[in-house]
């Protein structure tokens, strides 16, 4: 991460316990394996960060956990409190907070899609150059990513929300048209959030780098604990 850059990345991330993260995949392999499915997709996440030319803060929810934050992800990471009474507002928040230290170029980031390739994030604070807004939608209906520049942040685009529901991504960028912002769109890219996710995140996988991170061995590693206990 470049601490000198006016772009911003926004990392979205939850303190991982079991019942309170990735709750699908949880009825799916149990509370144990979905919490330490999720550590590896925020470690992968954060690896692929790395070289990017931006600056990183990690938004960590509950707000009053960056004493566990760092215990869990260490000392080096800018943490900031999510704070707000539902996603929009944290998002909402967030943003404000960034731009007011000064950086032109903000983007947030979920924790759920941990073979996101670092290269959309370059395309995101690129297409930023010549546009308003640029979003990236997911599969689910939802979007993987979110961001704008400094002098054209819309906070409405954040209201009335169905959060979690495959309108998310039409009711967003509705909003965006009505106030007539440059929107670029990013490629498509996938939230992992069922058995049936992982198994599709393996198949894309299996032939590149991702092929050897964590996510991908512990996927691996739960599946084969779950084929036993079927035995």
């Amino acid at each position: 991460m470049n601490r000198d850059s006016e772009n911003c990345v926004l990392f979205f991330v939850k303190y991982p316990v079991a019942g309170q993260v990735k709750t699908r995949l949880a009825e799916q392999l149990g509370p144990d394996a979905a919490v330490d499915l999720y550590r590896s997709f925020v470690t992968d996440s954060l690896t692929a960060l790395e070289n990017l030319d931006a600056h990183l803060k990690i938004a960590i929810y509950p707000p009053d956990s960056e004493s566990r934050f760092k215990q869990w992800l260490g000392e080096k990471y800018c943490y900031i409190p999510q704070i707000g009474s539902d996603l929009g507002q944290r998002m909402k928040n967030a943003f404000r907070r960034t731009f007011s230290e000064g950086f032109n170029k903000v983007v947030v980031i979920g924790s759920d899609s941990p073979d996101l390739p670092a290269e959309y994030l370059e395309l995101a604070f690129g297409a930023l150059d010549t546009n308003n807004v640029v979003i990236g939608p997911s599969s689910d209906g939802g979007y993987y990513l979110i961001g704008f520049t400094k002098d054209k942040f819309l906070p409405e685009v954040f209201n009335r929300i169905r959060w979690s529901t495959e309108k998310v991504f039409e009711q967003t960028t509705n909003t965006l048209k009505n106030y007539k912002l440059k929107l670029y769109l990013l490629p498509l890219w996938h939230d992992v959030d069922t058995s049936a996710d992982l198994d599709e995140l393996i198949e894309r996988n299996r032939r590149t780098a991702f092929s050897q991170s964590k996510t991908f061995t512990s996927i691996i590693k739960t599946q084969g604990q779950t084929a036993n206990k079927g035995k």
